[in-house]
């Protein structure tokens, strides 16, 4: 059936020092509070324990600012997940009402939806990610929150409607707050998976829990080849609520995580490393911990969605409402600047199009935003 929905098709000639955290709080959720103010935020230049030794940035060349240069779809309903089908179609998940939507040129489409979901405050149907060999297997992937635990997903989408779900991966810790659930394949067709400590920070030092991880997972959900420890899916640990993953064009990954109260994080994702919480939120310097690449106050971040594009990488703010950018070389970040500064509300999701451009998600009826009429929202930006 098709929803209704507000699309425009735009031609291509149109197009032309933190220490150990205070106590309290600890169930500070995915950014709401007062409004944004205009900030900088701090690039972590110095060499942290196990971080790279990767050379500083080069200068980037000067590029116009970026734009929102039309509404993909509007009225929706949380949308969370965003992936791309190689018909250049896409398949978005509705995290409050479990639908999972496909975008194709004019028309936004239910295919179906998974039923396990149970939407509790930030948890639901999240994150979804396209098989590598899909022009073969016709696989994809949804990351839902059910009554017992969030588990990986696997079903077929085929003639326009998806299959039978298979839980391939279940037991991750479930929590009305800081449930993760990006997922993104890397160059090696791996699928890698963002967990959150579901509110439990222990969870996140704790190599016998899947909460507060980064995993690593083959397509039938088992351990990847070449984990740390060949039994385990956990690729990193000592992370809080990450919700954004993104390969750059050398293949390093990069992840975005939620802070505490004082500083949200970017950190260059590394086989084996320990991203630090509890022990340390932003930049500890603690020995056998990793340092973020890059730390914004929780005030202008909150972030979610990473995308890469054009040798940078785009992040969508959520209590920020904004779209940073920030300069990449190596495992080295710089030069972080954000866009539409309380323009268009709150910021999920960031993925980029087939198109050279970037889709924004809004996720101003998550509870927590102040909906315009036409929310939630998918806008077309040229970078």
């Amino acid at each position: 059936m098709l929803r209704p929905a507000s699309l425009i098709v735009i031609s291509l000639l149109v197009l032309g020092g933190c220490g150990k955290p205070a106590p309290g709080s600890l169930e500070k959720t995915e950014g709401h509070g007062s409004s944004p103010s205009a900030s900088a935020s701090t690039s972590l230049s110095t060499s942290p324990s196990g971080s790279p030794s990767s050379p500083a940035p080069r200068p980037t060349a000067p590029s116009a600012q970026p734009k929102v240069i039309g509404t993909i779809a509007s009225n929706l309903a949380v949308p969370w997940g965003i992936a791309f089908l190689p018909d250049r179609s896409a398949l978005v998940t509705e995290r409050d009402s479990g639908k999972v939507l496909q975008v194709t040129g004019t028309s936004v489409r239910e295919v179906g939806q998974v039923e396990e979901a149970r939407a509790d405050n930030e948890a639901g149907l999240l994150g979804v990610a396209v098989s590598p060999s899909y022009a073969e297997d016709h696989l994809v992937f949804f990351y839902a929150s059910t009554g017992e635990d969030n588990r990986v997903l696997r079903t077929t989408f085929q003639n326009g409607r998806l299959g039978a779900l298979k839980p391939i991966l279940t037991g991750i810790p479930l929590g009305t707050n800081h449930d993760g659930g990006r997922m993104v394949f890397g160059p090696d067709k791996m699928l890698y998976v963002s967990t959150g400590e579901s509110g439990r920070p222990e969870l996140a030092q704790d190599r016998g829990s899947l909460g507060g991880k980064i995993l690593r997972i083959t397509p039938d959900g088992e351990p990847a080849p070449g984990n740390p420890d060949a039994s385990s899916p956990i690729w990193t640990w000592g992370h809080r609520n990450g919700q954004g993953l993104a390969f750059d064009a050398d293949g390093n990954l990069w992840a975005s995580e939620f802070g505490q109260d004082t500083y949200d994080e970017l950190n260059p994702i590394q086989k084996g490393h320990n991203y630090g919480w509890p022990t340390v939120e932003g930049k500890g310097d603690q020995p056998g911990m990793t340092n973020p690449q890059v730390t914004w106050s929780t005030d202008e971040a909150s972030p979610s969605g990473l995308a890469f594009l054009d040798g940078r990488l785009w992040l969508g703010a959520l209590k920020g409402q904004r779209l940073w950018r920030v300069d990449v070389a190596g495992r080295r970040a710089s030069a972080e600047k954000g866009f539409f500064v309380g323009k268009y509300g709150r910021i999920r999701t960031v993925v980029a199009a087939p198109d050279g451009n970037l889709w924004v998600t809004t996720s101003n009826r998550d509870g927590r935003g102040d909906p315009a009429g036409d929310d939630d929202r998918i806008l077309l930006v040229r970078p």
